[in-house]
């Protein structure tokens, strides 16, 4: 089994090195934005799409060019991958993945690649990594780099050099260690409530540093723009952004860590975060409802990192030979698991779950999670496809067939082969 990972270090450049960064940095940002214009304008003309192999030989005009002689001072191999990289925004926007490719701007999301590993030297018995045009830079060793080095990018953050170093190695088909599912309902009160009725707190790291993020941003907006002084306030400002993002990172990789390590499948729900998270001010002529409830709202569904909670989960459950099924989200806080009456007035309050049917009383975000691994039994047994997924109407799904399952949660019934449309 093939597998690809990262290995993240902090540089410890000298002077003329951190300059030399920034240059560089700032040559594939220049690159990036050129061709992006020469595209937009190319677009207007009525030409067709430029692509990579076209647009690199702008490129060499570029560096040979009397305008912009400095391009040669940069290494060419990472300002050819800024030209990749607009390739590739460019295909993920015909394929409506992403939005329309956007203009870079100086100090933000500072970085570039060198694609090529024959150039990329690393000397861990001495803590060092050579890079073309930079020489050897000495580097935080925290831990050993395991397989073929593939790549290195190298990006600026919070005033920090960082390389990135991608490898590939082969590894043994992962086994699962545990036989156990769990279904996962996230929220606001409860970040992550689990089938089993343990949850996990919100850690809010943004909520906890508003405070101080409000008054840096007061501070820094009394300054004269560019000026030394509200340079570094604004680096001030980067900094403690850079710290929420840590420690959000850190919590959410120690409870997917604990959770892929203790399952062997987990069922979230099918959640489009940006849209959640998407404002409600509206326009002017149709102007939105409830505009503050809704900002704060999305405040704190950012905060908590949903998005990148289910990410983690995908590829940590992968490398320990788990499976992470993702359901339709319809009703499954609304849907009773003992009798399966679905009505909205199930759940009359945030927190409490009464069915009206049969009386069953529980917290409303463990019911949701026990439907959602309910649900993710029959994606697994039937092959439903979330995009296929209909919502749920009495007590049944979009399942047209039964088959067992392998994976189910400790103490609960297998699901058999009955012959009958799942349930």
């Amino acid at each position: 089994m093939r597998r690809l990972q990262a290995f993240k270090y902090e540089l410890r450049p000298n002077g003329e090195q951190a300059r030399q960064m920034r240059r560089f940095a700032g040559a594939c940002r220049f690159v990036f934005n050129q061709a992006l214009a020469l595209q937009k304008a190319n677009h207007e003309a009525g030409g067709q799409f430029i692509g990579y192999v076209a647009m690199a030989k702008h490129l060499t005009a570029w560096r040979n060019g009397s305008e912009t002689p400095w391009l040669k001072d940069a290494p060419v191999h990472p300002l050819q991958h800024a030209l990749k990289n607009l390739d590739r925004a460019y295909q993920n926007f015909f394929a409506q993945r992403m939005a329309f490719p956007r203009f870079k701007k100086k100090g933000k999301r500072e970085s570039f690649r060198y694609p090529d590993p024959k150039q990329i030297k690393l000397d861990r018995a001495n803590g060092r990594l050579f890079l073309p045009k930079l020489g050897w830079l000495r580097y935080r060793d925290s831990r050993e780099v395991l397989g073929t080095v593939k790549n290195a990018t190298v990006s600026c953050i919070g005033g920090k050099w960082f390389v990135s170093i991608q490898t590939e190695r082969e590894v043994e088909p992962p086994v699962p260690a545990s036989s156990s599912a769990i279904g996962i309902d996230v929220g606001i009160a409860r970040f992550a409530t689990m089938s089993d009725g343990s949850y996990l707190a919100p850690l809010n790291s943004f909520r906890k540093h508003e405070a101080r993020l409000r008054r840096y941003q007061r501070a820094m907006s009394r300054k004269v723009k560019f000026s030394s002084n509200w340079k570094k306030a604004k680096a001030r400002i980067q900094r403690l952004h850079v710290r929420i993002g840590n420690v959000r990172r850190d919590y959410l990789h120690q409870a997917t860590s604990a959770i892929s390590q203790n399952h062997a499948m987990v069922c979230i729900e099918d959640l489009q975060v940006r849209n959640m998270s998407k404002s409600a001010v509206g326009s002017s002529e149709q102007p939105g409802k409830n505009v503050r409830a809704k900002s704060g709202l999305n405040k704190v569904i950012l905060d908590q990192g949903w998005f990148e909670f289910r990410r983690q989960l995908d590829y940590k459950l992968a490398w320990n030979g788990g499976l992470l099924i993702a359901v339709p989200p319809q009703n499954t806080s609304r849907t009773c698991p003992a009798c399966g009456h679905v009505s909205a007035y199930n759940r009359r309050t945030q927190a409490k779950f009464a069915c009206v049917a049969c009386g069953y009383e529980e917290n409303a975000d463990v019911v949701g999670a026990m439907n959602i691994l309910a649900r993710g039994h029959r994606v697994a047994a039937c092959g439903e496809a979330v995009s296929q997924a209909r919502p749920a109407r009495a007590r049944r799904a979009a399942s047209v067939k039964q088959e067992p399952t392998e994976a189910t949660e400790s103490g609960a019934m297998p699901l058999r082969a009955v012959g009958i449309p799942c349930l």
